[in-house]
């Protein structure tokens, strides 16, 4: 089982988590300063917010959450038989939780990743993570700030 990420820009946090709660009829799963995600059963969805001003009504990146490490496994090993490169992040901290991942890049530069959450990532200093936190490196440059 596996359901689309969408993770979107927003110029204000607060107000994009209003709309989206009355357009998909649910409440955010995680709220955190300038971030916020939503687990949306009815269509199958993780929608993640980043309050990001500079560039609202963006896509930030796309991808698939899955349920367990090994479908993150068998994902890599499928898109690296199908020729992408492959980005593989392991117990990575991001996003407000602790992650393994594995990334590609689409047509245009789009970054898709699929993952899976392992655990929520501690507190510290009143934040949990850094939800700017997974900029991937693909052959020496930084690719744009993405995460889940």
């Amino acid at each position: 089982m596996s359901r689309l990420q969408l993770a979107l820009n927003v110029s204000n946090l607060e107000e994009a988590v209003a709309f989206y709660s009355a357009f998909f009829k649910t409440e955010p799963a995680k709220v955190r300063p300038g971030y916020a995600n939503f687990a949306v059963l009815d269509p199958p969805l993780k929608l993640v917010l980043f309050e990001n001003p500079a560039e609202p009504g963006t896509i930030n990146h796309l991808g698939v959450e899955v349920f367990s490490t090994q479908e993150v496994s068998e994902a890599t090993g499928y898109l690296q038989q199908r020729g992408f490169a492959t980005d593989v992040e392991e117990k990575t901290t991001c996003c407000h939780a602790v992650q393994d991942k594995v990334w590609v890049t689409g047509p245009d530069e789009s970054r898709w990743e699929v993952y899976t959450v392992l655990a929520d990532a501690p507190l510290q200093d009143g934040l949990s993570g850094d939800a700017t936190c997974c900029v991937t490196q693909s052959e020496g440059a930084a690719q744009a700030p993405a995460c889940c």
